[in-house]
């Protein structure tokens, strides 16, 4: 009898990202491709247009689903962090968001 938990991370990772965000696959070649979901903000960083660089050179632009990048899942999740730390962070940009909201500077 199959498991449902294992039903429910599969309906998990079939699900639309939410807005402001969107998926991508991850995983070099004989590493099991795992799903991320990222904000679309990563889109502006260097870092994230190299691993895009990487994918087009890859698998070209002609993609369905999620974005495939490959590069190690590691690897992905190293500029992720920078990325995130290069952005302020969440909180980061919640503090700054309502300080502008305020007119404070």
């Amino acid at each position: 009898m199959p498991r449902q938990g294992a039903a429910k991370v599969k309906a998990a990772a079939e699900m639309p990202p939410p807005k402001g965000c969107m998926a991508v696959r991850v995983g070099q070649e004989g590493e099991e491709q795992r799903r991320f979901v990222v904000p679309v903000a990563y889109l502006d960083h260097p870092l994230f247009a190299e691993l895009l660089d990487m994918a087009a050179q890859e698998y070209g632009f002609n993609q369905k689903g999620p974005v495939a990048i490959p590069c190690g899942v590691d690897h992905f999740r190293h500029v992720s962090d920078v990325i995130h730390s290069d952005q302020g962070g969440a909180a980061g940009r919640r503090l700054r968001h309502f300080a502008a909201c305020f007119g404070a500077r």
